[in-house]
């Protein structure tokens, strides 16, 4: 099989691994009707090639929050006076080296990047703010916007046509 072409099988495997990776090779395997030794070796080919890009534990927001402090979601709009490839390029690389992001997306139009930003409290996100935005001088305009419930949140990606 071509590297670039995924079968029903591999589809049916990241789908499953996405939901649940602690999914044991055997029941894998039975889940997708394949053999155990088939399924580690698929599984190890769509990981090699690029397919898995790594296997995470997602935590509870709500547990961390209970235990370490409030918690704080904001979802920020950053936009810069000068967007050269290498402004951009020195922007994004000191946001996604700070913790507190935990996405960096650059966008079209608007603003030029959306970031996703987790903090203790207020006092907290004001100090990140302090370091990631205001002490910098190509940072034009901050826009944030803080939440209130999280009513999704999924990492999975669509593998199969979505029905609407």
């Amino acid at each position: 099989m071509e590297q670039n072409l995924l079968d029903t099988i591999d589809l049916q495997l990241l789908d499953a691994l996405q939901r649940d990776a602690s999914i044991s090779n055997v029941a894998l395997a039975e889940r997708v009707n394949v053999s155990p030794p088939t399924c580690l070796r698929r599984v190890k080919r769509l990981t090699d090639g690029g397919w898995i890009e790594r296997q995470v534990a997602v935590l509870s927001t709500d547990k961390l929050a209970a235990s370490l402090g409030h918690g704080l979601s904001a979802l920020v709009e950053v936009s810069l006076d000068r967007q050269g490839g290498e402004h951009l390029d020195a922007f994004e690389a000191r946001v996604v080296a700070h913790d507190a992001v935990q996405q960096c997306w650059r966008v079209s139009p608007g603003p030029d990047f959306m970031l996703v930003v987790q903090a203790r409290d207020m006092p907290h996100y004001l100090a990140i703010s302090q370091g990631l935005f205001t002490q910098d001088a190509n940072v034009r305009n901050v826009k944030a916007f803080f939440a209130t419930k999280r009513a999704k949140f999924s990492t999975t990606l669509p593998v199969f046509p979505i029905a609407f």
